[in-house]
């Protein structure tokens, strides 16, 4: 008799549904947000977040940077809840991003950034967390109950929830039309892992990589594989794989890529080739051919949005790639759902 499902796969399975919700429920939301933004014109929008819910804020930065021009700047949340310095954002926007939104320190935060003079974003699962009552605006995630501790479908929202917004304010068509398709992709999973199952269960340590968008979900990729299956992991650039990094990789530390189909696909290629002819192996999820041991999986349409599935494929493979080392992915040794940092 098999074991009953994870908490894990089963909240993967419902990032679909998720999504779906929040697609359609915070359109209004979403487009008076887009206008606001419109009216600052800031210079710079500015992130606070921990764990995935940063990872997704990375996503974010590289698409609004791409789509809209605008940089993105990360605030450690300690600025303000430890060091208590004053900020300057007049006329700016800050995003917090969270799951919980109980957390004292991007807390702090939001509300050091609101008396700096901006307008203040809290995307967030919990709607009647602290965060959420003290937003400018809330665009709630409507992932539901999360019983996993690995974040799995409240991370799919987040990034869901974020790529709206860049759409939004952008004018991106392309970028709505993936956004559009992207709860019914979110349900298929076409791919047959087990060659990268055999080789992530196989080793101890491995990279994982990314350009750009697809970067962001490499350091998610590396968070999960650390506190699922007990494997020590590091995400890199592709960029920057071939200098320092490389002198750990080889035969048994293995990189793995994500390489969606955007303009990085060609200098992602060829990073990949080069990797290669050193003899470490090279696993890679895209929705174009690669080399290597590639895992080729349906698209959205839009190589900016894609990367939200390929994450989605993941957290199926690396909690498959958990159960195979003998460790239960809903109990992920000495963690716990929410952590209260300041």
């Amino acid at each position: 008799m098999s074991a009953p499902a994870s908490h894990m796969l089963l909240e993967t399975g419902e990032a679909a549904d998720a999504v779906e919700r929040l697609l359609s429920r915070e359109v209004s939301t979403v487009a008076d947000l887009a206008r606001r933004i419109g009216k600052r014109r800031p210079a710079v929008v500015t992130t606070a977040a921990r764990g995935s819910s940063d990872h997704a804020a990375t996503y974010f930065k590289y698409l609004y940077e791409i789509c809209c021009g605008t940089p993105v700047a990360s605030i450690g949340p300690s600025v303000a809840s430890v060091y208590q310095a004053p900020l300057h954002l007049e006329n700016g926007v800050h995003l917090t991003v969270s799951q919980s939104g109980a957390s004292p320190d991007i807390v702090a935060l939001q509300a050091a950034a609101k008396t700096a003079g901006a307008l203040t974003v809290a995307f967030v699962n919990a709607t009647g967390s602290p965060l959420a009552r003290e937003a400018d605006v809330v665009v709630p995630l409507h992932a539901g109950p999360e019983k996993s501790v690995a974040a799995t479908k409240s991370f799919i929202a987040s990034c869901a929830a974020l790529a709206a917004l860049t759409a939004e304010v952008a004018g991106d068509a392309d970028m709505a039309v993936g956004l559009r398709a992207l709860p019914r992709r979110l349900a298929t999973s076409p791919a047959d892992w087990r060659g990268m199952e055999e080789v992530l269960r196989g080793t101890t340590s491995f990279y994982t990589a990314g350009r750009g968008p697809g970067y962001a979900i490499a350091l998610e990729a590396a968070l999960k594989a650390k506190e699922t299956a007990a494997l020590h992991a590091e995400a890199f650039s592709l960029a920057e794989m071939m200098h320092g990094p490389m002198r750990l990789a080889g035969t048994d530390f293995p990189i793995l890529a994500f390489v969606p189909d955007d303009r990085a696909l060609p200098h992602s290629d060829a990073a990949i080739r080069r990797l290669s002819e050193t003899g470490v192996p090279v696993l890679s999820i895209s929705t174009t051919p690669l080399p290597g041991l590639n895992v080729r999986v349906p698209s959205t349409g839009n190589g900016l949005i894609d990367p939200i599935a390929f994450v989605t494929d993941y957290y199926r493979l690396i909690e498959l790639v958990t159960r195979k080392r003998g460790f239960d992915p809903d109990a992920p040794g000495s963690l716990k759902k929410v952590t209260q940092t300041i």
